[in-house]
């Protein structure tokens, strides 16, 4: 395996390049965040997730909608000590799932080592080793600083980069993952439609996902549509019911309404 250690490609365009700004900006959005509670404050039992489904943007843009998702892993943070995180390579073409060589991943907040055994796991499930994929791609790193400020410096990480795969390869790699770590899977959903447009597309999706019909959600209907797809047969295996947590468009937070992103976030929880 590589000794080297994979650079940041998104710090100061996706998200803030400086230590101190990027953790004031994380903590602003997950303290924002509506995480469900009974009536004396305490967060239900029900808000406890098996695993997420959270947006990649500019954290301008979909960070909001992707911290009402991590929010919920406060008041667990210190029973999560491993990660698994997929989604979609943007740059490079891949066919099947990649995790890579690398041993750790930078942000400004400092290295994340990538979990050995997880990418073990990964590979008997037919993951290729390599960071080609991992390089330039944008859609797993910023995830990572959310996790940093949430679960502070003692977990180790699993990026995987999903391309074309089958819902089943993928529910079959999410499974022996999910016994030894936390998935969370990153995805935008609808791309550059008119709001009023992007809006209705994002609902359909969103209501599919919760169906746990994961032949429902179209190609064109989320940029990690394969990752998706495979944390929805999951579910369906496994009778995990999903839960939406925030639906929105770029247009709520930054963007120009007459052509907008998606970003949902969900999560997934034992029935």
């Amino acid at each position: 395996m590589s000794s080297e250690i994979r650079s940041p490609a998104a710090a100061g365009s996706f998200y803030p390049g400086r230590a101190d700004e990027l953790a004031a900006m994380v903590d602003e959005m997950l303290d924002g965040a509506t995480v469900p509670a009974d009536a004396a404050g305490v967060p239900e039992a029900a808000g406890v997730p098996e695993a997420l489904i959270v947006p990649h943007a500019g954290y301008t843009y979909s960070g909001p909608v992707a911290a009402s998702a991590y929010a919920l892993l406060r008041p667990i943070a210190g029973s999560i000590r491993r990660v698994a995180v997929l989604g979609p390579a943007h740059f490079v073409p891949l066919h099947g799932m990649a995790v890579p060589a690398a041993e750790a991943w930078r942000t400004p907040l400092g290295d994340v080592t990538v979990d050995a055994e997880l990418r073990e796991a990964a590979m008997t499930c037919g993951a290729t080793v390599g960071d080609l994929p991992h390089e330039p791609e944008h859609s797993l790193e910023v995830q990572v600083p959310f996790l940093q400020r949430v679960l502070g410096g003692g977990f180790t990480l699993l990026p995987v980069s999903v391309g074309a795969t089958p819902p089943a390869e993928v529910a079959g790699l999410i499974g022996v993952l999910h016994e030894r770590a936390l998935v969370v899977i990153s995805t935008d959903l609808s791309h550059y439609h008119d709001d009023v447009t992007a809006r209705r597309l994002d609902r359909r999706t969103a209501d599919a996902v919760l169906a746990r019909d994961p032949s429902a959600i179209g190609p064109e209907d989320a940029c990690g549509v394969y990752a998706l797809r495979g944390i929805v047969e999951h579910a369906r295996r496994n009778d995990l019911r999903i839960e939406l947590l925030d639906l929105r468009t770029s247009a709520d937070t930054a963007g120009d309404p007459s052509c907008v992103v998606g970003y949902g976030a969900f999560s997934l929880h034992a029935v």
